[in-house]
């Protein structure tokens, strides 16, 4: 699924991003920053082979729970002066679209009715 390509893109840009990020936030704001990106793709990955549309939207639906969390985590970051991450924001806009739309494909299925 190309969504989950650029979700992954995602998660490895994240981890460049935070590997600059100061010490004192290894175990804080990194941590947390990466634990969202994360899920963002293996939530994908978990509904993709799920036989019930419903189930399937479920974790597409923790994903874009997950793409919420991440944007706190970039206005955070940048408020801190954390470096500039606008081609992350760029990027997760891009992936909640596809991933908005996909959804709404399945909703609109003969079969999830």
């Amino acid at each position: 699924m190309e969504v989950w390509q650029k979700a992954h893109q995602f998660v490895l840009d994240v981890y460049k991003y935070t590997k600059e990020f100061p010490k004192e936030e290894v175990y804080a704001l990194t941590s947390q920053f990466r634990r969202a990106a994360i899920s963002i793709p293996a939530n994908i990955s978990e509904g993709y082979p799920k036989q019930s549309l419903k189930d399937k939207i479920r974790f597409y639906e923790y994903a874009q729970s997950s793409m919420s969390e991440c944007e706190y985590y970039l206005i955070l970051s940048e408020d801190l002066g954390y470096g500039d991450n606008s081609k992350l924001k760029d990027m997760l806009s891009e992936i909640s679209k596809m991933l908005t739309s996909y959804i709404l494909k399945i909703k609109k299925s003969s079969e999830y009715k």
